[in-house]
């Protein structure tokens, strides 16, 4: 269910530029879209599990946060990451 390291390492090497720049927003909005996926295939088999659900939504709602300031900031990256991720259309 986690991601291992190699894993996280190279979702930050694909998208924040390399493996060590963990606190890139691209990273982040990678790493959490990794984590959404993959906690909802979780859900789709557990659908009474209202603990990880609440986890899920806080998680939504951090990765939100994360593009509205990049929507601000940067909007050309901010349109190649959502491509890339296939988030939004």
């Amino acid at each position: 269910m986690s991601l291992t390291k190699e894993k996280k390492s190279s979702i930050f090497a694909q998208y924040g530029g390399k493996a060590s720049n963990t606190g890139s927003i691209e990273g982040q909005v990678a790493l959490l879209t990794e984590r959404i996926l993959d906690i909802s295939k979780h859900l789709q088999t557990n659908k009474k599990d209202f603990s990880t659900q609440r986890g899920l939504m806080k998680m939504v709602g951090q990765r939100k946060r994360l593009l509205s300031y990049m929507q601000k900031h940067n909007l050309t990256g901010y349109r190649t990451l959502i491509e890339q991720l296939g988030l939004r259309k």
